[in-house]
């Protein structure tokens, strides 16, 4: 997935987002959709991340050495345990970093 691609999407999401939820903007959209549009950036981090964390250039990565979805699987248990994103986001770097350069790479 281009460069171009990731941010026009991350753009798009943002604007999305801000327009609609910003509390100092005066567009007031049904409690329905507000609360749809709360999910919106977990289901898009979800199309991102799928292709990459199963594909490598249109062939499926074996899932026994798959360090992208092991640190993914990592990163969704350091939230559970921690409820901060930030810390598990980076918790989850490292950890792919550890996976894919140590254990995966030899």
């Amino acid at each position: 997935m281009s460069w171009a691609l990731i941010l026009a999407i991350s753009l798009i999401v943002f604007c999305n987002r801000y327009l609609f939820l910003e509390p100092r903007i005066h567009l007031k959209l049904p409690h329905v959709i507000q609360r749809m549009l709360h999910y919106s950036a977990p289901c898009l981090l979800t199309a991102i991340s799928a292709p990459v964390i199963f594909y490598d250039a249109e062939q499926f990565r074996p899932i026994l050495s798959n360090a992208y979805l092991y640190a993914a699987l990592a990163t969704s248990a350091f939230y559970l345990m921690t409820k901060h994103l930030l810390y598990s986001a980076i918790l989850g770097f490292i950890s792919f970093y550890l996976l894919y350069y140590w254990v995966f790479a030899h």
